[in-house]
């Protein structure tokens, strides 16, 4: 517990100490927000704002985290070294993207379609592969409100691939408004990293125990650093987390659940991220089946709220206590021995 504490301090007190010199830096760089011709009239102001704060996030988070870990590494075995790496080289793919928005100038060209997806899948699947063999996680996955798993032998795989893809995007999606995405996935890191704990306390002195706790120290350095990351991302934001970010954020929440065994979890506590992803998911088929029809005003979610004349900061109220009562319900849905 000592750990986690330590790494959520840790990683707050370090982004918080190093914000202003990220934000110097990356206005001495010119590395500026471009914003997306088709969103909300409120957002041209955001346009130069430095972005690519994420890599700052990613940093700090995991050197609090490593410093505070309880198991030493592993190379083969080692759930928390392999979520650092799933998580870094999904970041890769958002600063391409963020790189290429940059240089070109225009929010829209960054990278293509699939030229993001081919390499999410492919780190998708490499992941999924990695817990599938691991020999502490596996092909089993927790059933909410029972101590029963379900084990989906070779069919974990490609299932966890999706998983790990729609989370990813939907990430990617909610990452729309000042503090969004920041915010909710505190709410989900602080949940899992006591979930760990939990799973932790009932593991006895084991390598499962030492596992889950260094999974629930990542999710506390991550919860530090995104705490940190707040106080210059809240409303009106002074840094943004771009795509290298988002992706990041996203990685590192399912890659944890994953090595929690708990993927069911997933769309409860990133309730938010699945309905971004699923709003702008259904707008655009909507589109092309209406042949130019819209059924919201803007994709995602939030940003057809904005259009209905809701505050920035209040749709990130309301996503926050959303996504808190969520992370109850995942509690709710543990064995009746651990919640």
């Amino acid at each position: 517990m000592q750990r986690m504490l330590w790494a959520v301090l840790g990683g707050f007190a370090i982004t918080l100490i190093i914000g202003p010199t990220m934000i110097k830096l990356l206005r001495r760089l010119k590395v500026g927000q471009q914003v997306y011709e088709g969103a909300p009239e409120e957002h041209m102001k955001k346009q130069g704002t430095p972005t690519m704060g994420g890599l700052m996030i990613a940093l700090v988070s995991l050197a609090a985290a490593f410093a505070a870990r309880v198991g030493s590494p592993d190379w083969k075995s080692d759930a928390m070294l392999a979520i650092a790496a799933f998580a870094l080289l999904n970041l890769a793919v958002g600063f391409a993207d963020d790189f290429l928005k940059i240089r070109r100038r225009k929010n829209q060209g960054g990278l293509k379609e699939w030229q993001k997806t081919v390499p999410q899948l492919i780190i998708a699947l490499g992941f999924a592969a990695y817990c599938y063999a691991h020999p502490l996680i596996g092909s089993a996955v927790r059933l909410p409100f029972t101590a029963n798993e379900w084990d989906m032998g070779i069919w974990y795989i490609p299932a966890m691939a999706f998983v790990i893809y729609c989370t990813l995007n939907g990430a990617n999606f909610l990452d729309g408004l000042d503090g969004l995405l920041g915010s909710t996935s505190l709410c989900d890191f602080a949940a899992f990293a006591l979930i760990a704990l939990l799973f932790a306390g009932t593991a006895g002195a084991s390598d499962r125990q030492y596992m889950w706790l260094d999974v629930g120290i990542l999710c506390a350095g991550m919860a530090g650093a995104v705490m940190g990351f707040l106080r210059y991302n809240l409303h009106p934001a002074s840094l943004m987390m771009g795509d290298a970010g988002s992706m990041y954020i996203g990685a590192a929440f399912v890659g944890a659940a994953m090595a929690l065994r708990m993927p069911i979890w997933i769309p409860v506590a990133g309730l938010m991220m699945a309905v971004s992803l699923l709003s702008t998911t259904v707008q655009r088929y909507y589109y092309k089946a209406t042949h130019g029809k819209r059924l919201f005003l803007n994709s995602p979610l939030h940003h057809h709220l904005e259009k209905k004349g809701m505050s920035e900061t209040r749709i990130v109220s309301m996503y926050v206590l959303i996504t808190l009562l969520m992370c109850l319900l995942c509690f709710l849905m543990l064995p009746a021995g651990l919640g």
